[in-house]
């Protein structure tokens, strides 16, 4: 202090008095924008979670495989429902993709995102033909080739890489036109049912479910139709820019008339079994069984119906949940940061749990290996399983068992962004 009493022998001069008090200050560098949003990791934590739910179904619940939980002749309301709920993983999964493009695009230039999620997405596809098809049926040889969620949302991030040159409103109007149009080919799909050989390959790849044989001992299942999706991660990029126009009060609002508008347009039009899903509701022997009827939309391809029933809800809880804090939601988002890790990481846990239990219930080894009828993993019985309180069980250990992974890998990456590939997993 004694520098600036000295300094008032001579004339004033307050940078000299300043640079005596403190040393000036290194300019700042610009910081990149996180586009990190607490209720999106919310939403698809919890969508993740549910999805594991159904996996666990498929492998341990008795006839989990052969059977159709959503056949009103044969269904119960408990297995309906644990159906049911997780029709929301897969579209809320490629629609936040979508979104999590548009933040992608705030830190990117056009060249620099088209390139990532070009690139992103053929990996995804490697992926899912290599490592998920394996994961999924322990086969070696690699005899059914399964085309499913992971390859849905890589094609359609390649998909989305093109187009991501074009104006953004031109992005809108072209996934606009490929969601509410698509089921326009229902027409054209029901008047070639039962034509030998079907519409081939190439179409079952745009909008068709088909299993085609590919050489001896090897097939290609098409579960996944990719057109649908791809329309869906576009509305969910324009999505992205929507969300962040608002904050606060106003995004509330926002998100509550939109997945309101949706949900009202889901009803009038099921209502009147005119378009937007293949298959009418019908009048069944109760009111709730009407009301599974119509509920009951197609998600192979994804109607447009069946994404109004799932989208607009979604958007209603990123609407009433935005906002919450407390320890469940900090578990819940977890999972929701490292999605493609958990994904990998809990389907494997499941098939190899759905092993011991089948050598726990007295099969060998050998017995688990041996071929399987198309579609049917190894090291699982399709006549043998349990009842749905103990799905629900092992279904809740799993999720828990891998919370300490998840959270390890989603601190791992917040302290190690500037590693590119922890993008890419």
């Amino acid at each position: 202090m004694g520098q600036i009493f000295l300094a008032l022998d001579k004339p004033f001069n307050m940078p000299e008095v300043l640079t005596a008090v403190a040393p000036p200050l290194k300019p700042l560098q610009p910081i990149k924008p996180s586009y990190r949003i607490d209720s999106i990791d919310l939403l698809r934590g919890l969508v993740m979670i549910i999805m594991a739910l159904d996996h666990t179904r498929d492998f341990f619940h008795k006839g989990g495989m052969t059977s159709n939980p959503l056949d009103l002749a044969t269904t119960t309301p408990i297995l309906y429902f644990t159906r049911w709920i997780t029709h929301f993983c897969a579209p809320v999964f490629v629609f936040l993709a979508g979104t999590s493009g548009y933040f992608q695009s705030l830190r990117k230039n056009k060249k620099q995102l088209s390139e990532f999620l070009i690139t992103r997405g053929l990996w995804l596809v490697f992926v899912e033909i290599i490592i998920f098809n394996f994961t999924f049926s322990f086969d070696i040889h690699y005899g059914l080739i399964g085309l499913q969620t992971i390859w849905s949302i890589g094609i359609s991030m390649v998909i989305l890489g093109l187009v991501d040159w074009l104006p953004f409103n031109v992005i809108f109007v072209l996934g606009a036109i490929i969601v509410v149009g698509h089921n326009a080919l229902d027409f054209y799909e029901a008047n070639i049912q039962g034509m030998q050989g079907g519409p081939g390959w190439l179409y079952s790849l745009l909008h068709q479910p088909g299993l085609y044989k590919l050489w001896d001992g090897h097939s290609l299942f098409i579960l996944y139709p990719f057109l649908s999706w791809s329309g869906l991660m576009m509305m969910g990029y324009c999505f992205g820019k929507l969300f962040l126009s608002y904050e606060g009060r106003p995004r509330k609002k926002m998100l509550t008339w939109l997945s309101l508008g949706i949900i009202l347009f889901f009803v009038i039009a099921r209502a009147t079994n005119k378009y937007g899903d293949p298959g009418h509701w019908t009048t069944q022997k109760n009111a709730l069984f009407t009301f599974f009827s119509f509920m009951n939309v197609q998600k192979y391809p994804p109607s447009l119906l069946f994404m109004c029933a799932t989208i607009g809800p979604a958007l209603l809880f990123l609407a009433l949940a935005g906002n919450t804090r407390n320890r469940v939601k900090k578990f819940i988002t977890v999972y929701g940061r490292v999605p493609f890790f958990y994904y990998i990481l809990h389907f494997l846990l499941i098939h190899l749990l759905s092993g011991a239990f089948y050598l726990l219930r007295g099969h060998s080894f050998a017995e688990g290996l041996a071929p399987r009828p198309l579609l049917i993993p190894k090291f699982v019985a399709p006549t043998e399983g349990y009842s749905l309180f103990v799905v629900y069980v092992i279904w809740i250990c799993v999720v828990l068992s891998l919370y300490p992974l998840c959270k390890w890998f989603s601190d791992y990456k917040l302290k190690h962004k500037e590693k590119w590939w922890l993008s890419y997993l």
